[in-house]
């Protein structure tokens, strides 16, 4: 069987340490028989959502720039693995901006059971808070959160800073091995027992005052 995973380094820099620690990963996603595809987007001049909801209609974002290159690739991925670096306890905002668009424009899109990774890298502080944001995309749909040994988290500043951090490290590598197997487990159950994706139509709570 095929495995892919996309990996999105949404740092600004192309090989600091959050290219690193997704590496280390990656290396791991690969022994295990899954196929990587390394994008990255945090250095590009990306426009943040603005809510036109064009893309409730033609399915697509409207800016028709790599949000929907990685849309159209999403579709015959099994994973997403996201990194980032810690900008005020919370992701790079050029990620943010890619993240928001990309996942309001596939809210109609069936991604449940795709897994989804994220890796934050941090100076200091602020780690846990950036993961939490970047989880929070796939427990809005349907999307299983790939778990590790500790937050999958790690720490440097100068670039390759990061490797000193071996635990930090060791959990980058527990964590493709997690990905990896939840991928094949649940690609294995959708065949035996099928999609656990609700059978009914789409059901939205708006609260508006009378």
């Amino acid at each position: 069987m095929n495995y892919k995973v996309i990996i999105l380094n949404g740092s600004p820099k192309a090989d600091g340490n959050t290219a690193t620690a997704l590496h280390e990963a990656e290396r791991i996603l690969q022994q295990q028989g899954i196929e990587t595809e390394w994008i990255h987007v945090g250095h590009r001049p990306i426009h943040g959502c603005i809510a036109c909801n064009k893309c409730w209609e033609t399915g697509v974002c409207a800016f028709g720039d790599i949000v929907n290159e990685i849309s159209e690739k999403m579709q015959q991925a099994d994973g997403l693995l996201i990194g980032s670096p810690v900008y005020f306890a919370s992701p790079n905002g050029t990620l943010l901006s890619l993240l928001d668009r990309l996942f309001y424009s596939n809210l109609h899109t069936d991604w449940s059971m795709k897994v989804g990774a994220s890796v934050s890298i941090a100076r200091r502080g602020g780690a846990t808070a950036t993961m939490d944001v970047l989880n929070k995309y796939f427990l809005k749909t349907n999307m299983p959160v790939v778990p590790s040994q500790y937050w999958s988290i790690a720490h440097g500043t100068e670039p390759g800073e990061v490797v000193r951090d071996e635990e930090g490290m060791q959990t980058m590598r527990q964590l493709a091995l997690n990905m990896a197997f939840m991928i094949k487990s649940i690609r294995l159950g959708i065949t035996q027992f099928g999609s656990p994706k609700i059978q009914e139509a789409l059901v939205e709570t708006h609260y508006i005052r009378e």
